[in-house]
């Protein structure tokens, strides 16, 4: 057949398979932006500004969020009469048009989160009134204040979770929730909250409440007896008082009021089941001892508040009463770290018999006695971390009471002796730090000593306490360490570090060969170690050393992290490099002087892909003009690409004396031959021409 009689053909068989392909494409609704998951769209980050119209009929959650959607339309929902969920959060969202629920009438879930429905309110909360069954409400960060809220609120009798965080909320009142019968949560954190009064009386299922970062300056006649968790950290209240005329059990588990002003620790309810106490960053003190009239005459027993409102409910605290500390029988966590507390009152201790964590760094306490706080045997968790303690005393038998004690902090004080026999009478001891304390160790012939666990010294022994793992020793002023200074205690962990006349005899630490994982010698003078005995040690901390090369032991540990940051290092042998790579996860290596020419180490870990150096972009190095570069913007070209020292170099040396050769050649024959020059050219120039 002649080609001309094929085109018609080829034509026809091309137009019918393109409609071929086009034709279902059409007829077939377009999902690609949304992914379907069972009955899920998810559709958030679609840059779409409507709701799509194309997904199945019987999804029942939708999620929206981080698009560009300015209002729901009233018809926008309508064909998903299934839909249990909608998270609408992050849009440009003003308005929800009044009719967007009527064909909605299952949905429990819904999240309008960081929009601006401060705009047309007024509509959306006509919307709301038709949702019966909503249970979750998220409005938080869409402008509303006082007056908005409420609105939004009107009769949403179902609702059980409500987040109005991150809004404008001035103040709340007996109108602010009064149809929120079976709300269970409440969520106000970061408002501008200043006052609250009555607003939670009528909320009688209300369990959970988060009032944090607000400016609430007390909390008074506290009543609500049903509530589990209440946060009202990051306020400024200065004073929290209890109903202490409520014979009620309070079911509040959790108080949370870290950072705030408080001046006394809270009066709490005469009843309650509270678990977790937090009062970090305050600045409670106790002030028992003002307690005597006679010797302060202008101090008072008593404080009393009044409602300035209309001066009902006034309250009246007695300061010294230590009754008013309320029942703390249940407390399993107490935290007052960050505050002003320089002792415990008499008997304040025992009051907590289940008491697990005691925290206590940063006060001002002096002396800790252990014999007569009488620590419950209950006691997982003490730190008394950054006081100002000069003695501590336990008798053994105080000490045999402390069975689960596992974690003990005393780091940061002014102890300069302790009961030498302390930690090994602790039979559940785990982690010990008496890291910036002048306490010494103990050395072998002293073990055998008849000291019993009252006597003060100046150093501790560690041997033979089977239960210990980590141990920190940082800052002691400790030096030669003693033979055999850990026999018999299974180390994990050894933190030695900030001890600069440290010098580790070589028996020393011989014993945790088998046990230990991570050691710390930072700042100890080190020069060299043979770190081989030590086949399990997986972290090593050898900074500010003034090493000027690594010891070679290191290549045949398991290392996983490696410190050597603030030593003396110009380059890492490529050996090392190599080795070290195969096993390191992360490495520290600022502040040591390296050679920009010799960096064939930072390209070996760089090829492992698995090396994480955590400070490459503060890693510098020189070249050779004493000139300091960034590592990580170094032009590899200025050394030739190699750790060798730069051709360039010997290259720029060579031309140099060349190009000075043939200048004073030219000079010479300019001066002495002039006519030979200009004969030589004419010599070679010399061309025959045509005419």
């Amino acid at each position: 057949m002649p080609i001309q009689g094929l085109l018609p053909t080829l034509v026809c068989l091309t137009i019918w398979t393109l409609w071929s392909l086009l034709i279902p494409a059409l007829s077939h609704p377009h999902h690609s932006l949304c992914r379907l998951t069972q009955k899920i769209a998810l559709c958030s980050d679609s840059e779409i500004s409507s709701v799509p119209r194309d997904l199945p009929d019987n999804i029942e959650e939708l999620h929206l969020t981080h698009n560009h959607i300015q209002m729901l339309q009233d018809d926008s929902l309508s064909r998903y009469i299934s839909l249990r969920t909608l998270s609408c959060a992050k849009n440009r969202l003003e308005t929800v048009g009044s009719k967007l629920f009527h064909n909605s009438p299952h949905l429990e879930s819904l999240n309008l989160a960081g929009n601006q429905l401060h705009v047309g309110y007024q509509e959306t909360s006509r919307a709301l009134l038709t949702l019966s069954r909503l249970k979750v409400l998220d409005l938080s960060e869409n402008q509303l204040t006082n007056d908005i809220a409420s609105v939004l609120l009107q009769n949403m009798t179902s609702l059980e979770h409500l987040n109005l965080s991150r809004n404008l909320l001035l103040r709340l009142d007996e109108s602010s929730f009064s149809d929120l019968h079976q709300l269970r949560e409440l969520d106000l954190q970061r408002n501008m909250l200043f006052e609250i009064v009555d607003a939670f009386d009528h909320l009688h299922k209300l369990q959970r409440l988060n009032l944090a970062f607000n400016h609430l300056a007390c909390l008074m006649d506290f009543d609500m007896t049903q509530l589990v968790v209440l946060n009202a950290s990051h306020n400024n209240i200065e004073w929290f008082i209890a109903n202490q005329d409520l014979q009620e059990t309070f079911q509040l588990e959790t108080l949370d009021l870290t950072n705030n002003n408080l001046l006394f620790f809270p009066f709490l309810p005469i009843q309650s089941r509270l678990r977790n106490l937090h009062l970090s960053q305050n600045r409670v003190s106790f002030y028992e001892h003002l307690a005597d009239t006679a010797g302060y005459p202008n101090w008072t027993n008593s404080v009393q508040f009044f409602n300035l409102r209309d001066n009902v409910t006034n309250v009246t605290a007695q300061l010294w009463d230590e009754s008013l500390h309320g029942d703390i029988s249940s407390l399993d966590l107490l935290d007052l770290s960050g505050n002003q507390v320089g002792y415990f009152p008499q008997g304040f201790i025992s009051k907590m018999p289940s008491l697990v964590r005691l925290r206590m760094q940063t006060n001002c306490l002096e002396v800790l006695n252990l014999t007569l706080e009488k620590l419950p045997g209950t006691l997982y968790e003490l730190d008394v971390s950054n006081n100002r303690l000069t003695e501590l005393h336990a008798d053994q038998g105080s000490l045999n009471e402390l069975g689960k004690l596992s974690y003990l902090n005393l780091s940061q004080n002014y102890l300069q002796s302790l009961p030498p026999r302390l930690f090994s009478s602790l039979t559940s001891i785990s982690s010990v730090d008496i890291s910036f304390n002048r306490i010494g160790i103990c050395p072998l012939e002293e073990w055998g000593g008849n000291r019993d666990g009252g006597n003060q010294s100046d150093c501790v022994v560690w041997r033979n306490i089977i239960s210990l793992r980590q141990l920190h020793l940082s800052g002691c002023n400790l030096g030669r360490l003693p033979s055999s200074a850990f026999t018999g205690t299974p180390l994990t962990h050894l933190e030695l570090s900030n001890n600069p006349e440290l010098n580790i005899g070589p028996r020393s630490i011989v014993g945790l060969s088998r046990t230990l994982h991570h050691l710390g010698l930072g700042n100890t003078g080190l020069r060299d170690f043979d770190f081989s005995p030590f086949h399990h040690l997986k972290s090593l901390n050898i900074s500010r050393n003034s090493l000027t090369q690594l010891p070679a032991s290191l290549q045949r540990l398991e290392l996983r992290l490696l410190d050597l940051r603030d030593n003396n290092l110009n380059t890492v042998p490529s050996d090392q490099a190599n080795t070290l790579a195969l096993k390191l996860q992360t490495v520290f290596l600022n502040g040591n002087t390296f050679n920009c020419c010799q960096l064939d180490w930072y390209r070996t870990f760089e090829r492992a892909k698995t090396v994480n150096i955590i400070d490459l972009s503060d890693i510098s190095c020189q070249d050779l003009t004493k000139n300091t570069h960034k590592v990580v913007f170094l032009d590899p070209l200025m050394c030739g690409g190699s750790e060798e020292e730069s051709v360039y170099w010997y290259i720029l040396l060579f031309i140099v004396p060349v190009l000075c050769l043939v200048g004073i050649s030219v000079i010479f024959l300019l001066t002495f031959r002039p006519r030979l020059l200009p004969k030589a050219i004419k010599n070679k120039c010399r061309r025959p021409t045509s005419y």
